[in-house]
């Protein structure tokens, strides 16, 4: 966020928002926010406490895949743990949106599941294609997952420039997970 204010980068879409605590985040710290999700629930949650908090967020119900944004709205995009709930037509729709929405020069930050998560391999989950099982959430829906390793960021991002890439590895509940943490900016 620091990065985004210093560079002037006002204008925010927060990709697969969820119930919004990205956007009330950058809402509280000045930032013209866009929060877009595909579950209404959640968007009519964070509309209610962005109201409580007096915060402007303009809130979306659409899908990442077709984004119903002119191109060049957005200075920055926010990806968190979102974009790869999809498969791998709906990824390469969703990564040409995401270039289609930015404005030249502008960064998106986004999390990608690596092929070196455990779920990747894990036989319960229905192979799709080389980059796509279906995995059950906790709460028992049954939903793609996008999976890739340094070749296919490369290739998915081949119109971006990379400005940071990270794999990390997270551990909690006795569980293992892999991701890709990237920060790109729009050619």
């Amino acid at each position: 966020m620091t990065r985004w204010k210093k560079a002037g980068l006002n204008s925010i879409l927060d990709l697969g928002c969820g119930i919004g605590r990205h956007s009330l985040l950058f809402a509280e710290n000045g930032f013209e926010v866009t929060a877009l999700d595909s579950s209404e629930s959640g968007l009519r949650r964070l509309e209610n406490v962005a109201a409580e908090r007096g915060l402007a967020v303009e809130t979306v119900h659409a899908d990442l895949a077709s984004l119903p944004f002119d191109d060049g709205s957005f200075d920055a995009v926010l990806a968190y743990h979102s974009i790869y709930h999809v498969d791998s037509k709906g990824m390469a729709a969703a990564i040409s949106e995401l270039h289609r929405v930015m404005k030249p020069g502008a960064e998106v930050y986004l999390t990608l599941n690596s092929k070196n998560n455990p779920t990747y391999a894990d036989p319960r989950n229905q192979v799709v294609d080389a980059n796509v099982r279906m995995k059950q959430e906790e709460d028992g829906t049954i939903l793609p997952h996008y999976y890739c390793d340094l070749e296919d960021i490369r290739r998915l991002l081949s119109e971006f420039s990379i400005v940071k890439l990270r794999q990390i590895e997270d551990i909690y509940d006795g569980r293992t997970s892999w991701h890709y943490f990237v920060l790109a900016a729009r050619s």
